[in-house]
C-alpha cells in the first residue's frame, strides 16, 4: 500500500524526464505547502508563489537518481 504523503516513484522519474503529466502532479502534490510558505500578511504573494514553482521546476531538471549496482 502507498503512502499518500509521498509523490510514487514512477511520477518522479517521469517528471525529472520532463513528462507534463508528472509534473503537474508534483506541482499539484506540493500546492498547499507552496501557498503556504508564499503567505505575506495573510495572503498569498503570487509573485513569491510563482518563484516558488520555478525553483522546484528547475529542480526537477537537476534532480538525479544514484545508479547502485545490485
Amino acid at each position: 500500500m502507498r503512502n499518500p504523503k509521498l509523490v510514487p516513484y514512477e511520477t518522479i522519474v517521469g517528471a525529472t524526464s520532463g513528462k507534463p503529466e508528472a509534473v503537474d502532479e508534483v506541482l499539484r502534490h506540493f500546492g498547499k505547502r507552496i501557498r503556504l510558505a508564499s503567505l505575506e500578511n495573510g495572503h498569498v504573494n503570487k509573485d513569491t508563489e510563482d518563484n516558488i514553482k520555478r525553483r522546484l521546476f528547475a529542480a526537477l531538471f537537476q534532480f538525479r537518481f544514484d545508479e547502485h549496482d545490485a
